[in-house]
């Protein structure tokens, strides 16, 4: 599954991630409260088109009333899914008493989620941590309590809020949630999951009924059909430079076209300084400064003419 993530999960490239292997995907993260007041910029968030379905619409707020009425908004979108964000760590959200600043107050938690799942008929889903910080890893027990307010299926993303994404995710009481006989949902792991061959384990370590890839999908949508053919044949398929290429520049493409071109320019940016296709190039810092710097379409297809002839080798 393709986490939500704010910036990052716009509709081309979940669109794009679908086609690459993932089995569903996520907007990003929509606030309950400009929900309610028809905010146009996140409307347009929870724009869902045919060929990325299935897929979710993840809403935040900090109360339960709101995020109710922002759960029917959302349903009018057609989305197979609403998930509520339980996780985000970012001061903005979680300091304000959203997103994984409800690991801090888990009764206010279980009343939104009771109210947004009764407010709905598409299934509700959850994504939350493993607890507020090291002292207070209560994952277990929420995820019983989450069950029962009528979740379909719970992410764990094997940090704390306090880790924000530093250190290295702990998968071990994901697995202990999902071994807990108590529970009879999906279990979905989140953290890390950056190689096929970590996504294997996972599956084979924990029991986890599916893994979720955030991070290590931005600027490398392939990653997916990386884990899939592996999971299913043990190979990691051969995908050219060449073919991630192609995918970084429709990406750059529908961008402008969602946007404008100066603003789906500054958009792509993030993918284009976050893909692995273009790291480990020697003597590269010049060119990576100019691409991270072009504002029209023209400047940046040159640079990345550019790139293909001197740097890439295009047909490995």
């Amino acid at each position: 599954m393709l986490a939500p993530m704010e910036d990052v999960t716009d509709r081309s490239f979940r669109q794009i991630c679908r086609e690459q292997g993932a089995d569903m995907v996520y907007t990003e993260f929509v606030s309950a409260d400009a929900v309610v007041r028809n905010i146009a910029s996140t409307m347009r968030k929870m724009t869902i088109s045919d060929g990325e379905r299935p897929a979710a619409i993840q809403i935040y707020g900090r109360d339960a009333e709101s995020m109710a009425e922002a759960a029917r908004v959302a349903e009018a979108a057609h989305p197979d899914v609403i998930d509520i964000n339980f996780g985000c760590p970012v001061k903005k959200i979680a300091g304000k008493g959203a997103g994984a600043g409800l690991l801090r107050n888990v009764p206010l938690m279980l009343e939104i989620t009771r109210a947004v799942v009764n407010a709905v008929h598409v299934p509700v889903t959850a994504k939350t941590r493993l607890g507020w910080d090291h002292n207070s890893k209560n994952i277990v027990e929420i995820a019983e309590q989450l069950q029962d307010c009528g979740i379909a299926a719970l992410t764990i993303h094997g940090r704390t809020r306090s880790q924000i994404y530093t250190g290295e995710a702990d998968w071990t009481l994901i697995g202990e949630v999902k071994n807990n006989p108590r529970m009879h949902i999906p279990i979905i792991g989140n953290g890390d999951i950056t190689t096929p061959e970590r996504a294997k384990q996972c599956f084979e370590q924990y029991g986890v009924d599916g893994v979720m890839v955030g991070r290590a999908a931005i600027g490398a949508p392939w990653i997916f059909r990386e884990i899939k053919t592996y999971l299913q044949t043990g190979e990691i398929p051969t995908i050219t430079n060449a073919e991630k290429m192609a995918l970084l520049r429709r990406q750059i493409t529908e961008s402008i076209e969602r946007l404008d071109e100066y603003r789906g320019i500054v958009h792509i940016r993030r993918h284009l300084a976050a893909t692995p296709l273009l790291k480990g190039i020697r003597d590269f810092r010049p060119t990576r400064i100019a691409m991270l710097r072009a504002n029209t379409l023209e400047e940046l297809s040159s640079i990345l003419d550019d790139i293909e002839r001197n740097f890439l080798t295009l047909d490995v």
